[in-house]
């Protein structure tokens, strides 16, 4: 009764070492690195599982882990315990509804930045405040949005096969925020074309009058035009450094299957950002 209790079996006391798992990248210290994978770890410790997450980190870091794969709101390991059999651990989290999700789009494509720095492999800092603002909250608020299960004999959830699922799913959060959007329900590239369509129907288009006739402008046609002539627009009106991006988005370039405009957009909000004051440095 007591091996059942502790996690262990009466056979297989000692943890089959993996050669060919999935190893932490680190082996010291806190495994999270990016402020938005140490929040998804923090919320976790926030539901009083902080001391039974760290029985994970040793197996995260030793590769017990075979295999991950994250999908629409699930998270499915496989990590090697004490039984020949790798055990099966699942994390599910509540995803967003359609309707949600289109309030977050409408959101999301109103602030190219976030975008943008999506692209660039960044989190923006206040996207929780826009989440906040719809009412919604991007990283789970109660435990009743997460769902946990292992195939082990141990009865504590999180056990040291989903308390090691969830240390890399964290560094998989490091490398690219988009999983977490798409463990809420909407993968990187569904996100992304329907972002480009919002921008689309909403992109204030440019009307030009259309030139006269040159048989109707002969008495005109070689006379210099001053500058007032010129219609320049105000200059005093606000121009989004990417703006000229949004023409080209029109006929999407591909480049290695990612759309050319998102790969320049961050390029193009770096440039316009101020230079740092390097004054006494």
């Amino acid at each position: 009764m007591s091996d059942h209790w502790s996690g262990e079996h009466p056979r297989y006391g000692r943890t089959i070492k993996a050669d060919n798992g999935i190893r932490a990248k680190s082996q010291r210290g806190d495994i999270a690195t990016t402020w938005w994978s140490r929040r998804f770890l923090e919320v976790l410790e926030s539901f009083g599982m902080g001391g039974r997450l760290t029985r994970g980190r040793t197996y995260a870091r030793q590769g017990q882990v075979l295999s991950l794969s994250l999908s629409t709101s699930m998270v499915i390991a496989l990590v090697q315990g004490s039984r020949p059999t790798p055990y099966r651990a699942r994390i599910a989290i509540k995803s967003f509804t359609t309707p949600e999700w289109q309030r977050i789009e409408h959101a999301l494509a109103g602030q190219a930045l976030y975008t943008a720095k999506l692209l660039a492999g960044e989190m923006p800092r206040d996207i929780e405040t826009l989440f906040a603002g719809l009412g919604l909250q991007l990283f789970p608020a109660t435990m009743r949005e997460l769902t946990m299960d292992c195939t082990c004999p141990d009865w504590e959830v999180p056990c040291k096969h989903l308390a090691a699922t969830c240390y890399l799913l964290a560094e998989s959060f490091d490398n690219d925020p988009f999983e977490i959007l798409a463990w809420r329900g909407r993968g990187r590239e569904d996100l992304l074309d329907r972002l480009r369509t919002l921008r689309g129907a909403t992109r204030t288009t440019v009307t030009r009058e259309e030139a006269p006739p040159l048989t109707q402008c002969l008495d005109t046609f070689w006379h210099r035009q001053t500058t007032t002539a010129i219609p320049l627009g105000d200059p005093t009106a606000a121009v989004r450094p990417d703006a000229v991006l949004d023409q080209l988005d029109a006929v999407p370039i591909s480049v290695r299957r990612d759309n050319l405009v998102d790969l320049l957009r961050p390029a193009y909000l770096r440039l316009a950002e101020p230079p740092p004051d390097v004054t006494g440095t």
